[in-house]
Formats: C-alpha cells, sequence, structure tokens
C-alpha cells in the first residue's frame, strides 16, 4: 500500500502534526506505566485497522519491555490471562472510547478505571485514547502503512516552532 498523501508535505497539516505530536508529550510524564499507555495505544490502532501505528506501538512497547506473548495477545486480551486487572480495565476503556457509536463507555467499565487508577492516571487514560483515536483515522485517511517505524524516530518531531 503507497501513501494517498504525506501530510508534512501541507504547511497546516504539517504544524497541525507537530503540535499533535507536542499535545501528547504531557502523557510520557504522568504516572501511567508506558507499557501500558503503549497497550492502550495499540490496541485502538488495531480496532481503527492502522498499519502505522500497530507499527509504532508494538515496537515501542516491546522496546520499553513488553513481551511478545502479551504484544501478540492484545487483540484477544478479554480471552487472556496474562493481563492485568487494571491493564483490562484500561484496554477496556480503549475499546468502548474508540467504539462510541456502539453504545459508549459503560458505567461498569469506568467504575473499574477509576477502581484502578487515580484521578491523573484517569486523565491521562482519557487524553490518551483520544488523542490515539485521531491518530489513527490522520493515518488510515491517507493510507499511511506500517512497517518501517524504528522506536523513537518521532522524536524530531517534538517542536513548539512552526
Amino acid at each position: 500500500m503507497e501513501p494517498r498523501f504525506d501530510l508534512f508535505d501541507s504547511p497546516t497539516a504539517a504544524k497541525v502534526a507537530k503540535r499533535f505530536y507536542n499535545a501528547s508529550l504531557p502523557l510520557e510524564q504522568s504516572t501511567l506505566p508506558k507499557t501500558l499507555r503503549e497497550l492502550v495505544a495499540l490496541r485502538v490502532g488495531q480496532i481503527n485497522g492502522c498499519g502505522l501505528c500497530v507499527d509504532i506501538h508494538t515496537k515501542e512497547a516491546a522496546a520499553a519491555g513488553e513481551t511478545a506473548l502479551r504484544l501478540n495477545l492484545v487483540a484477544a486480551w478479554r480471552h487472556s490471562t496474562v493481563f492485568t486487572e487494571a491493564e483490562r480495565a484500561a484496554l477496556a476503556l480503549a475499546e468502548e472510547g474508540t467504539r462510541l457509536g456502539d453504545h459508549g463507555v459503560s458505567d461498569e467499565t469506568w467504575a473499574e478505571v477509576r477502581k484502578h487508577f487515580d484521578d491523573d492516571q484517569v486523565g491521562a487514560l482519557v487524553c490518551l485514547v483520544s488523542l490515539i483515536n485521531a491518530a489513527t483515522r490522520m493515518n488510515v485517511i491517507v493510507h499511511n502503512p506500517g512497517g518501517s517505524y524504528e522506536p523513537g524516530m518521532f522524536a524530531s518531531t517534538s517542536s513548539t516552532s512552526s
């Protein structure tokens, strides 16, 4: 698959992409574990069919120490034994927050998230699910393929200029 369009060829889209990436940087400073953030982002990428996002978040999770077994089971997390209750709550929020048109985030899922995460972590999860959903949609629209990502390669995108 070839990309339809390079967002960085558009001055406006390039500025938005840069700011979008910068908007996600506070998540790196949250107490939400890096591996959990990557698992949540991976699940959203899987649901939305974003090859680039699946590529990015699989590799970033592995670089952060996530195991191949757990990465391979993210898509079937409900039917596996390798995720903690807190991780299961976060993955449920990721799914329901991605499929808002189906039924929204259930009270049961919300209660599980609140049970396992403090206020700052809940805020980080909500922002993460929202941001990764926007990113997957941009990538799917323009057909950005997965396969060539290297961990950390978007760090140069971070900038407050432009």
